[in-house]
């Protein structure tokens, strides 16, 4: 006789419905392994089989932090090739190398935290480099194709679980997890839910990860909105993933909530499913968890909710079924994925006719990024490399090409007459930062390998750059860039800067005869001791800047003797302008501005190759050509060799306005996109390049306009033709504005875009059907969307500006209503003006209020056409806290209304009633004064 079979479990019973899965997975869990499930690294239960889980696998444009992979442009990088289909491939791509990884590397995980859809709305922010768009439609359509690469096209069976990053409207580093950004309705739902909103509905997403900031003095962690917007899109069961320590923020930094107890008890009841604290330590989180249930502020209903979400990632990702996808790791198709990419992100924003470059042509080659490939915090390890220096050599030949980087050369002499000398090093291997891969890569040690620099008569010479506001690198002559290990000596040690914090920034800061060298990541000045060069407060050496040679010097020199100049200017991702830090300016650092006026100077036919993660504001009047591209990967410098010389027609566009200066900008803080006029949508003054710009080596001609409008959808069509003599791709772009809008409404919007790739003389006929939605805006007088009858333009071309074909078409709709004041009161927060304002939290659930946003300061809210009907009013009633005053009036008189309160608890709400008599429509000015907080207006005859 043979012993019969176990019975397969209902939970492994792949026949069954999924839901009826989790339900028997989830029943046989205890409550104990129920909260450990919570955490980031869900352990594993051996009793079931169940094996160990963790969220999070950074993968935004490559597998990150887990060592070699391919590594793609950077996400603003794709953003530029406005291709979709590029991007999902690229999606594609990414999710095949990480289930390739994770078959040898069981640390890779299949829950990805890509990609980040946040707008680039200022440009400034230290994490640009992550989004794809300023613009809310652009961003949802590359989102959503790279979640659908990452995501598989099996039936059943998802190959990676992307969650989006990171809800909701996070453009600044500063302050960044205290900061509140002030969103009021028509912004919410008309720009920065919008492309959670389209992307989630296309359902290849998995979830959502909550950012730092607060919106309306909420935390993103404990924001309503999770159950008001985000789980309402889609009928899937969606994935919420704190961001790492951001749960003990709500405490420890934001002061939201006395304990950690109701904080996370706070944070699991608004939808956060996973906590992503304290590393891989679960235990601070499990006994949160575990006081929360015992206090009865969360039910073990509220934790099954919870852990189902988890479960059903994992069901999906084929983990209960024995689904394995063997994935693809650094194939061809990747590599020649990884250069095609790189060459749809170059955007040629000027030429003069110098581009391309003639067949033997003489080129110096110059700048700081010429022999760079750089990557940032959420880059892979590279396994191959190509910078423009060595693109340039392959494509023109090395005895064509002379090189000149342009750093400073330096020696430092001490107090004493010795020079900083870097020590030999011949038998110690060479190891890239992050090569054998890391959960946390913050947590990476430096070198102490190497032995430390010390002193002597000769010294040895320094390549010093400053990257802007004094910041400073000093490298090595083998290369290596001097960095502070945990012990405090200075080695030359490290491959690049890099790390969670940079430990190879310096700044040189006068003191007396000299300078203090002082290292920024620790903070302290350099000495000299007997033992080595260490970071130390006691006896700071003062320290003279001896220049062997100026980096202008070595430019011009190169610039003088060659046909054309090609100088790589740009950032490096780690330093001024990276997670954790803003930019302060949109310029040039001043050691690449020289640079570049010596090139010119020099030799007029300079190209100039911005290679940054960012925009710039430079004066490009004397540049006879200019081209943009982000932190391209991998095949970067192939790529740009490639375009340089005309095998491949430029044809990336500008993801984002590019201002003239910094007087453009508005505050970092300011979230009111309409009422500050930002981005290409509202911003009304001249762009040094527009939203959508982007140049080409071919020429194109629009013709054959033709709109058909059905009962839900416009279609729009036209003609394309490339009248040149060489094959290019062409970025036909599809806007629209109201003519005669009732309320601010954007002066361009973009509808639809379509890259295409057009042969010689080759004709494309372009069709777009536009969803009328598309043509709504936000009404806060009805509180939802509302479409304006009347005009509205259409305006089709090669960016948001270069208009080729406009027609005009008159669209129904709902005609404008007032403010119906008297029948349904007013939410404080539906102004249609404001000045010295911020909206704040009514409650630490839901609602939200008006302040002023300075103390000391009156803020002024403006509600245009309020209905106060024909019998009119006669009192006012205003739900109102904290202490300060109201001032009610109507069409700039004088107040009609005063009501002063004196509550000590911005929470403690109460109902104070004035008199106030109005009829008929008029507009509604409010000033609030003091700390006084305002909800809502009740208006009674």
């Amino acid at each position: 006789m043979t012993a019969s079979a176990a019975p397969v479990l209902p939970f492994r019973d792949p026949r069954l419905p999924v839901d009826r899965r989790i339900d028997d997975l989830l029943g046989r869990l205890t409550l104990e392994e129920k909260f450990s499930f919570l955490h980031q690294f869900a352990p594993a239960v051996e009793r079931l089989g169940v094996a160990a889980f963790r969220t999070g696998q950074e993968a935004l444009h490559g597998v990150a932090w887990m060592g070699p992979a391919t590594v793609f442009p950077q996400a603003v990088g794709l953003g530029a090739t406005w291709n979709a289909e590029l991007v999902r491939r690229v999606g594609e791509a990414v999710s095949k190398e990480a289930r390739a990884m994770r078959a040898r590397d069981e640390r890779v995980g299949l829950n990805v935290w890509a990609p980040t859809v946040n707008l680039l709305r200022h440009p400034l922010w230290g994490r640009g480099e992550e989004g794809y768009s300023e613009d809310p439609g652009l961003t949802s359509v590359l989102a959503t194709a790279y979640t659908r690469g990452l995501r598989g096209d099996h039936p059943v069976y998802w190959r990676t679980a992307p969650v989006l990053k990171h809800w909701l409207a996070h453009n600044n580093e500063t302050r960044r997890d205290t900061t509140s950004s002030s969103v009021r309705p028509r912004v919410l739902h008309e720009y920065d839910l919008r492309a959670f909103r389209d992307t989630v509905r296309a359902g290849a997403v998995a979830g959502v990860m909550p950012a730092y900031n607060l919106v309306n003095g909420r935390p993103n962690h404990v924001s309503p909105y999770l159950a008001e917007h985000l789980r309402r899109w889609t009928d899937q069961e969606l994935l919420v993933c704190s961001d790492a320590g951001a749960p003990s923020n709500l405490v420890e930094t934001e002061h939201y909530f006395a304990t950690h107890e109701e904080a996370t008890a706070a944070a699991l009841k608004a939808g956060v499913d996973s906590f992503t604290d304290h590393g891989t330590d679960a235990s601070p989180t499990v006994e949160r968890v575990r006081a929360a249930h015992a206090r009865g502020l969360v039910t073990e209903t509220d934790i099954d909710t919870a852990v189902r979400r988890q479960l059903s990632v994992r069901f999906r990702l084929g983990e209960f079924d024995g689904y394995e996808d063997p994935g693809a790791f650094d194939t061809p198709e990747h590599r020649d994925l990884a250069r095609e990419s790189a060459e749809q992100a170059i955007v040629l924003l000027r030429n003069d006719g110098l581009l391309p470059l003639a067949a033997g042509t003489r080129i110096a080659v110059a700048g700081l990024l010429a022999d760079e490939c750089k990557l940032d915090w959420y880059s892979g390890t590279l396994l191959h490399r190509s910078t423009p220096l060595e693109g340039l050599y392959e494509r023109f030949g090395a005895d064509r090409v002379e090189f000149a980087e342009g750093v400073d050369r330096v020696r430092l002499r001490t107090s004493v007459g010795a020079f900083l000398r870097v020590p030999a090093a011949d038998d110690v291997p060479e190891r890239a930062r992050g090569a054998e891969g890391a959960l946390d890569p913050a947590l990476l040690a430096g070198r102490t390998d190497l032995p430390p620099l010390t002193t002597d008569a000769e010294g040895s010479e320094l390549a010093l750059v400053d990257w802007g506001e004094g910041v400073l690198t000093l490298r090595a002559p083998d290369g290596r860039y001097v960095s502070v290990a945990e012990d405090g000596y200075l080695r030359a040690s490290a491959d690049q800067p890099g790390g969670w914090i940079v430990q190879e920034t310096f700044r040189l800061e006068p003191h007396g005869e000299g300078h203090l060298l002082r290292h920024l990541g620790t903070g302290r000045p350099v000495t000299v001791a007997a033992d080595g060069v260490k970071v130390a407060e006691e006896d700071p050496e003062v320290f003279e800047v001896i220049v062997t040679e100026r980096g202008e010097d070595a430019v011009a020199r190169a610039a003088a003797s060659a046909d054309v100049v090609v100088l790589v200017a740009g950032n490096d991702p780690h330093i001024n302008g990276r997670e954790t830090q803003d930019r302060t300016t949109l310029r040039l650092p001043a050691h690449q501005e020289r640079l570049l006026r010596a090139a010119l100077d020099a030799n007029p036919r300079t190209v100039l190759a911005l290679v940054s993660s960012y925009p710039y504001a430079l004066d490009a009047r004397r540049l006879p050509a200019v081209l943009w591209t982000a932190h391209g990967g991998q095949a970067a410098g192939t790529a740009l060799a490639r375009v340089l010389a005309g095998d491949v027609s430029p044809a990336g566009r500008l993801p984002q306005t590019w201002y003239a200066d910094d007087a453009d900008l508005p505050g970092l803080l300011d979230y009111d996109v309409i009422g500050s006029r930002q981005t290409y949508l509202y911003f009304e003054g001249t762009p040094l390049f527009p939203f959508g710009h982007g140049l080409s080596y071919a020429a194109f001609a629009y013709g054959g306009l033709r709109t058909h409008l059905g009962s839900g959808t416009l279609r729009v069509a036209f003609s394309v033709t490339n009248t040149s003599d060489r094959t290019a791709d062409e970025v036909a772009q599809l806007y629209t504005r109201a003519v005669e809008p009732s309320v601010p409404r954007p002066r361009r919007e973009l509808l639809a875009h379509a890259r295409l790739t057009l042969g010689p003389g080759e004709t494309r006929e372009v069709t777009f059907d536009v969803p009328l939605s598309a043509f709504a805006f936000w009404d806060v007088a009805l509180g939802r969307w509302r479409r304006e009858p009347g005009p509205h333009d259409l305006l089709i071309g090669a960016s948001s500006e270069d208009v080729r074909l406009r027609t005009t078409l008159d669209l129904d709709g709902e005609p404008p209503v007032p403010h119906p004041v008297r029948e349904r009161g007013l939410e404080a927060a539906d102004f249609d003006e404001q000045s010295g304002a911020e909206i704040v939290d009514r409650t630490k659930t839901s609602g939200d209020a008006l302040t002023p946003a300075t103390p000391g300061k009156a803020a002024e809210l403006l509600y245009r056409a309020c209905d106060f009907g024909a019998a009119g009013v006669r009192e006012v009633t205003a739900e109102v806290a904290g202490a300060g005053r109201l001032e009610i009036s109507v069409d700039g008189g004088p107040p009609l209304a005063v009501i002063e309160a004196d509550g000590a608890d911005p929470y403690a709400w109460t109902r104070l009633t004035a008199g106030c008599a109005a009829a008929g429509i008029h507009d509604l000015r409010l000033t609030l004064r003091g700390g006084l907080r305002l909800a809502r207006l009740d208006f009674t005859g």
